[in-house]
């Protein structure tokens, strides 16, 4: 499967995603702010990152912009509930700065492991044609 960073700044979403994707058989590291997980994945890149958006240090569309620019096949899904104002236009903007899938919280274990399996998928199939 595949080995997946997970980056979000509430411990309960860490956990939450970290169950889906290990009960899936995927291998999984945290990081809880985008900082930290910028410099995780240079240090240790992953398959997958899944970003939370609104974040202290860096914000997860500063996360995608970042890692994109350095690494334009990595696969990036960006989470966010919208922060208390509920603003899920940051996903939109996480989608058009380089995101590869986004999913607004709260998400279903289905909706997670699909984005997943899509990514990997689509990363397969190329070097199948």
């Amino acid at each position: 499967m595949a080995r997946i960073l997970v980056i979000d700044d509430e411990e309960l979403a860490r956990f939450t995603m970290r169950e889906i994707l290990e009960s899936a058989g995927h291998e999984v590291t945290e990081a809880n702010d985008g900082e930290q997980g910028v410099q995780r994945y240079r240090a240790d890149p992953t398959d997958i990152i899944v970003t939370d958006i609104i974040m202290p240090k860096k914000e997860g569309v500063q996360v995608v912009i970042e890692l994109k620019q350095d690494f334009p096949d990595l696969l990036i899904i960006a989470v966010s509930g919208g922060g208390r104002t509920k603003n899920l236009d940051f996903l939109k903007l996480a989608k058009d700065f380089g995101a590869d899938k986004i999913l607004a919280k709260p998400f279903t274990e289905t909706e997670m492991n699909t984005a997943v399996r899509e990514l990997l998928l689509s990363k397969i199939a190329p070097l199948e044609g």
